[in-house]
């Protein structure tokens, strides 16, 4: 199945960030640190620690390299047993299978769930996982669009349809 690849423009691209920093703005939770997932998030959380002031960190989730992550989701365990708030951003919520594991993961190190939170360009209301904030809502029941952010558009059309085609049931 061939999927109705979907193209943000940049424009949509900021604001998106900008509806997700008011809303952050809006809550009376504050995070000490946004932590962009590698690598959908790490744009995102970039241009959102520039427009609210809040400091980045970074995990790479996608490179599939068995523990890469592990090291720093217990660090940021740590933190959170510190005192300090952490919000993931990401640029999906999906199918929520990304945000699960990093919520387990973080527990799983002794991190404190009421010190995590998870922001998101566009959230999937039928996800498996929760997230906290975002810019626009979709039903994956009946939105079928493979999202393309900006960062992605460089990418050859094949990368993307195969991307797009490793999760099937998103598409149809």
């Amino acid at each position: 199945m061939q999927p109705e690849l979907f193209y943000l423009a940049h424009e949509r691209f900021l604001a998106d960030v900008e509806a997700v920093a008011r809303r952050l703005e809006t809550d009376s939770w504050r995070p000490d640190f946004l932590v962009g997932i590698g690598r959908g998030g790490l744009v995102p959380a970039a241009y959102l620690s520039h427009r609210t002031g809040i400091p980045m960190l970074s995990v790479d989730h996608s490179s599939g390299e068995p523990g890469f992550a592990d090291e720093l989701l217990a660090k940021l365990a740590a933190k959170m047993r510190a005192g300090l708030n952490i919000l993931i951003v990401d640029d999906i919520n999906d199918s929520g299978t990304t945000i699960a594991m990093l919520r387990d993961a973080i527990a799983a190190h002794g991190g404190i769930a009421d010190r995590l939170r998870v922001a998101v360009l566009i959230n999937n209301t039928r996800s498996r996982a929760r997230a906290d904030y975002w810019s626009e809502e979709i039903d994956r029941a009946e939105d079928k669009r493979w999202f393309v952010f900006p960062w992605e558009a460089v990418a050859p059309r094949e990368e993307l349809v195969s991307a797009a085609q490793e999760v099937p049931e998103r598409l149809g």
